[in-house]
């Protein structure tokens, strides 16, 4: 095809290849462009739409209408939860993934959106609803601290696709730790006060500069052993196991105390780093 130049009248034939290659990224299909890893993204994101829909439907809405199944209150709970330990294997699969093979120009947006969904929307809804059928819960003050996680997570997801860190570390809780942790603090059935003071301490974590150690390697495996662990103690109460109860709120507990424990030790190796830069700089100062 022969373009003609509107301000030197002339003619010129543009290259076969990037005709071609113009042509075939307007007729290539969407999952063309989508990767492996944009797929399992995108299975991330479903989950957590599907935990809002059974936190709605089997625990919502039961209370709501009088139901007293508090059977299926406890098969849905165990349910969403469920499905945020999932969206949390596919969010650690789907970066490994991207690393060893490919992602799409939009795999880093899919990802956000997805994790906002997830580690958002999620366990902020899973607090309101909470809030809304404790019995010693107050719905307002639920629905802020459920306003505070999400805005939490909005927060930390802005601020890791605009700073950079070195590699191998998070800046702030990684926001599915912070959501299964602040979803374990529900579970716990403590006093509304204690929850709510541990949920908020979990949004703070989250926005804090508190370095936390990116799952790779072993850490990475330790991760999703501890994930499908956490899937078998929910199944077990779900089912109302022989001491499900006692084994899942044990789990719930371990939980919390790894999102307690993990700051003290990022907060003692600073100091300790800190120290050592000093007594360096003394040490390079004397004659």
């Amino acid at each position: 095809m022969t373009v003609i130049d509107p301000d030197t009248k002339a003619g010129w034939v543009p290259e076969a290849d990037e005709a071609n290659d113009a042509d075939g990224a307007e007729d290539m299909p969407l999952s063309m462009r989508l990767s492996i890893a944009d797929t399992l993204t995108l299975g991330n994101a479903t989950c957590g739409f599907m935990a809002v829909y059974f936190t709605t439907t089997g625990i919502l809405i039961p209370h709501l209408t009088g139901s007293d199944e508090t059977g299926m209150a406890r098969h849905s709970a165990a349910t969403a939860v469920i499905l945020m330990l999932m969206a949390a294997i596919f969010d650690l699969f789907d970066g490994l993934v991207a690393r060893k093979l490919r992602s799409s120009p939009m795999g880093a947006e899919l990802d956000n959106l997805s994790d906002l969904i997830s580690f958002g929307l999620a366990p902020a809804y899973f607090v309101l609803v909470y809030g809304m059928v404790a019995d010693d819960a107050h719905q307002r003050v639920s629905a802020l601290a459920a306003i505070v996680v999400l805005l939490a997570v909005v927060l930390r997801l802005a601020r890791f696709s605009c700073v950079t860190l070195k590699d191998g570390m998070f800046q702030g809780m990684p926001s599915p730790f912070g959501a299964l942790t602040v979803v374990s603090i529900v579970l716990l059935e403590l006093p509304f006060i204690p929850t709510l003071l541990a949920i908020v301490g979990v949004a703070w974590l989250m926005v804090s500069r508190v370095e936390y150690p990116k799952p790779r390697g072993i850490l990475a495996v330790a991760m999703l052993g501890w994930i499908v662990a956490a899937m078998g103690l929910l199944a077990a109460w779900a089912f109302d196991a022989p001491g499900g109860q006692l084994l899942l709120q044990a789990g719930c507990a371990l939980q919390v105390v790894l999102g307690a424990v993990i700051p003290l030790f990022a907060t003692a190796r600073r100091v300790n780093t800190f120290r050592d830069n000093r007594r360096e700089a003394r040490a390079a100062q004397l004659p």
